[in-house]
């Protein structure tokens, strides 16, 4: 039986994780504040990542393999000085926002990087990279970086890719406000594809771990299908989306999938070293149809993190009739 510590493994993505590891039969211990429960079979170790001595509490034990999802350089140096000598396997959830090219179509895990955070307040991309490099000092036959594109499914507290299946099943008949999709690709991977990756993979080095591309057009079709959206679609153009102070991909007031048409790497990337390693994708319509599923649970018109609401919808969609 294999003994895994996650750090963390309460949340979202290493709850998942979490719980793939435990249907493997392993040990699986949570190491986190205790906020929230860890998942039924796993043991959960309180510890606050601020604290020096949080990582006393699993420092004795000897770990078949170590996971960790932080976007805190601080907390992944601080928990590869702790346990470095304890772990016999290292796996790092990095992403793919630590690259700086997001031109080049195609570009594989050998892409430039972002400059690595100097101080806590940097952005995520930064964190992440400075984050890598911590991990790196492991060495390569040990250690595993796994660099996510947008991850998806149901519970994805980000709301990104949720908000279309919310805009069209709230529709029904009326009409759903789209960006200009002509020359744009989706590509994302399901949260579950992702942990299985995770717990199943024996690469080492670095891996992008992101589904096949997909036009944009399509993927909102599928979406509008599936949730039985029977209104019209209205497309905008993103200098009238951008002068009406819709934001591209996510935050409030966002039209998520859509990118600045300067970025056409972003949703382009290779995915080639994640099939070689095994890293396997379901089919987008599961996919999708889990998310509508999920967000018909949860409520179409709840506050989201990520979208327009439906008051702000109608309203542009006024402007432009």
């Amino acid at each position: 039986m294999a003994d895994v510590l996650i750090l963390g493994g309460t949340g979202w993505l290493s709850g998942r994780i979490a719980r793939r590891w435990l249907l493997s039969g392993a040990a699986v211990t949570c190491l986190a504040r205790g906020e929230r429960p860890a998942p039924d079979g796993a043991t959960l170790a309180i510890g606050d990542r601020d604290d020096p001595d949080a990582y006393d509490v699993v420092s004795r034990t000897d770990w078949d393999h170590v996971v960790d999802v932080s976007s805190r350089a601080d907390h992944v140096r601080a928990a590869v000085e702790a346990l470095r000598e304890r772990a016999g396997r290292w796996t790092y959830v990095s992403s793919m926002s630590v690259y700086a090219d997001d031109v080049t179509i195609d570009a594989d895990e050998t892409a430039p990087l972002v400059a690595p955070a100097t101080s806590g307040e940097d952005e995520y991309g930064a964190q992440k990279v400075a984050a890598e490099n911590a991990v790196r000092q492991l060495g390569e036959d040990r250690m595993l970086i796994v660099r996510p594109g947008l991850i998806v499914g149901d519970g994805d507290p980000s709301d990104r890719f949720g908000y279309w299946a919310a805009a069209f099943l709230r529709a029904r008949t009326e009409p759903v406000l789209v960006p200009t999709a002509d020359g744009r690709d989706a590509q994302v991977i399901d949260v579950a594809d992702l942990a299985e990756f995770v717990v199943t993979t024996a690469a080492t080095g670095v891996v992008n771990a992101i589904g096949d591309r997909h036009p944009l057009s399509d993927v909102l079709a599928l979406f509008r299908s599936t949730a039985q959206h029977d209104g019209d679609t209205v497309e905008a153009t993103d200098d009238w989306l951008v002068a009406q102070n819709v934001n591209y991909w996510a935050g409030e007031r966002s039209l998520p999938l859509w990118l600045p048409a300067e970025m056409p790497g972003f949703m382009r990337r290779s995915n080639d070293r994640y099939r070689e390693a095994g890293g396997g994708l379901r089919p987008l319509e599961d996919t999708v149809a889990t998310v509508i599923a999920d967000e018909d649970r949860r409520g179409v018109d709840r506050p989201r993190r990520a979208g327009l609401t439906r008051d702000d919808e109608l309203a542009l969609l006024s402007l432009l009739s």
